[in-house]
């Protein structure tokens, strides 16, 4: 279990500093996915292997819904994946807007949301293991990282300045496209109790620190303003190297 428990944080963390430097939309998303199954295969390496289904099921829903949204703006956008040439597209996509962003926001754990009822149990009962600070350490980074990375995706499609990519709004009065989107947008939003209840029959008390307690919404907060106030910034001649590197996958492709 130990070893399964370094591998996971380790798939968690790579993944997360990787989304953080790729442009590529699909990309970004399936290296969510990665970071995601890290986080189940952490669950199963403390023994929580309910959580770790019930993580499978809600992150199946809003993950679902997040590529869909992604296919209909590659779809709008001109065939392209590269979020460099988005910008603004919530002024031509503003359901598909409203509907990636509570993926995103389900993705990041945000309260009462489908993802917050499976990560935050997933964290508070890891909190409970005597496996030292480190192990906790890198769990709350990584879920920095999956804000991080959520965060810098919703302001360059959606918010920032426009790229200079050909839009088209079309793709919204499509029903076939919208309609799955809608349906997957809802089940995010209420899939988490359900399950919730299905799954635990019981409810689960868990006690802990303040400050452990808080560290989840704390960290995902921070995350926030952290990525927020960069957004503004070019990366320097000295993040070159980083960016290489973590852009190409940590050089594991070859």
């Amino acid at each position: 279990s130990a070893l399964l428990l370094f591998i996971s944080i380790m798939t968690m963390f790579m993944s997360g500093v990787v989304a953080i430097f790729e442009y590529d939309l699909k990309k970004i998303i399936a290296l969510s996915t990665l970071s995601q199954l890290g986080m189940m295969m952490f669950s199963i390496s403390l023994g929580l292997y309910e959580l770790a289904f019930f993580h499978l099921l809600t992150h199946a829903l809003f993950k679902a819904l997040l590529f869909l949204c992604a296919g209909i703006l590659i779809h709008g956008a001109g065939n392209t994946q590269d979020i460099r040439s988005f910008g603004g597209l919530s002024l031509n996509f503003p359901l598909v807007t409203v509907c990636m962003n509570l993926a995103n926001l389900s993705l990041c754990g945000v309260p009462f949301l489908a993802g917050f009822y499976s990560k935050d149990l997933i964290v508070e009962l890891a909190c409970q293991y005597s496996w030292g600070i480190f192990v906790l350490l890198m769990m709350f980074i990584c879920l920095s990282l999956t804000v991080l990375y959520s965060v810098r995706l919703t302001y360059l499609s959606f918010v920032g300045p426009y790229g200079g990519g050909t839009s088209i709004s079309v793709c919204e009065s499509d029903y076939s496209l919208v309609g799955p989107v809608v349906i997957l947008s809802f089940t995010s939003l209420v899939s988490g109790p359900i399950l919730s209840w299905l799954n635990f029959p019981a409810p689960v008390l868990i006690f802990l620190p303040v400050f452990l307690k808080w560290g989840a919404l704390f960290f995902v907060g921070v995350s926030l303003l952290v990525m927020l106030s960069m957004q503004g910034l070019t990366y320097s001649y000295k993040w070159g190297a980083v960016s290489k590197f973590s852009g190409l996958m940590w050089f594991l492709p070859w």
